[in-house]
């Protein structure tokens, strides 16, 4: 039988609980369909800067490399705000995706007909709404070189190289091949010369993929037409700082953002978490909702594993457990039969996939 070496990083607040949630589930599909996991556990974040004085110890980038994937919890709170930049967690998460080499961060919206009120939006504009953000996560503005402050002045710099273009792009567009075949490249070329290096080589990566479909659309445009019409869309293709905006407003087409997952992949790694944060005000009281995390693991099983059967049947467990009227409290408002614990619904879910 099949075994997959997976590290656990959980991180503070209510990481911890979703993680194992999200392991119930695996546990679940990897019975069904005849493979097991070795779960190694690793610390990143204000629990690690509590035990180590270091948000990312150098044992947890060992342990992640010497991994086939990494399920990710969240990290930070209030607790360590206090802290030097340095020693933050956020600061850790920085340097653990640039340590690990993950450029491509994968963000899904999906609007499930189950939760459709949900949303903001009118059900009309948000209806079968189906997109990817793939954001490149280790360059740009929050990498680039010279950066600082003084009393009166901060600065920083927006670099993109060619080889980095490259290759996010053709993660997009391998992507797109999967789904709709629609790629629409998010740039601000009008203003920045950055932005145009990034326009003139994904139009050169492009020609490789004939059967693709290429745009290009400003950023600000961009922004607009998510709440517009979002069903335009099929892969969205961003840098860094585009990225982290957009896939945050795309996340709310589904109406909650305990419900969306993440991916961020590399040459040699995958780490998998929920887009949501630690929401310390929460932890511990059993109500977060663990299937972000949970889709999280359908994502890690299908792009960093390859186990697309096992990843349906978490994927087709959970709209069941919506369809079914099962809800978290942050989604008791719309249509519950049940509203559940953290606990109580990766349950459901793990039971459906084990009938």
């Amino acid at each position: 039988m099949k075994n997959y070496k997976i590290t656990l990083i959980k991180g503070d607040g209510i990481g911890p609980e979703i993680i194992d949630e999200a392991v119930k589930v695996l546990d679940a599909v990897a019975s069904s369909c005849d493979f097991g996991f070795n779960y190694d556990e690793a610390l990143m974040g204000g629990c690690a800067y509590d035990i180590t004085g270091d948000p990312l110890p150098k044992e947890t980038i060992t342990k992640s490399l010497n991994s086939d994937a990494v399920l990710f919890g969240a990290i930070g709170g209030p607790k360590w705000d206090n802290l030097p930049r340095e020693k933050r967690p956020e600061s850790g998460l920085l340097r653990f995706r640039k340590e690990l080499g993950v450029y491509a961060n994968l963000r899904p919206a999906v609007v499930y007909d189950e939760l459709i009120n949900a949303s903001s939006l009118k059900p009309e504009v948000v209806k079968g709404v189906d997109l990817m953000v793939v954001r490149e996560l280790i360059g740009g503005i929050y990498f680039g070189e010279p950066k600082g402050r003084d009393e009166n002045k901060g600065w920083n710099t927006m670099v993109y190289t060619r080889s980095e273009i490259i290759r996010i792009a053709h993660q997009a567009f391998k992507i797109a091949m999967t789904r709709e075949k629609r790629v629409c490249s998010i740039d601000k070329a009008n203003v920045l010369d950055v932005s145009q290096l990034w326009r003139e080589v994904v139009t050169e990566v492009a020609t490789q993929y004939p059967e693709v479909e290429l745009s290009h659309m400003y950023v600000d445009n961009a922004a607009m037409q998510l709440i517009r019409d979002p069903r335009q869309f099929d892969v969205m293709l961003t840098g860094n700082i585009f990225g982290d905006i957009l896939s945050d407003e795309a996340s709310m087409l589904s109406g909650s953002i305990g419900l969306l997952p993440s991916a961020s992949v590399g040459a040699k790694i995958g780490v998998f978490e929920p887009i949501h944060g630690s929401a310390p005000d929460i932890a511990g009281q059993g109500i977060a909702n663990p299937i972000a995390t949970i889709a999280s693991a359908s994502m890690m099983l299908r792009y960093a594993l390859g186990e697309n059967e096992a990843a349906d049947k978490i994927d087709n467990a959970i709209k069941r457990a919506l369809k079914e009227g099962y809800r978290t409290q942050d989604l008791a408002q719309f249509d519950a039969k049940e509203v559940c614990s953290t606990s109580e619904m990766g349950s459901i879910i793990a039971n459906y996939i084990e009938r």
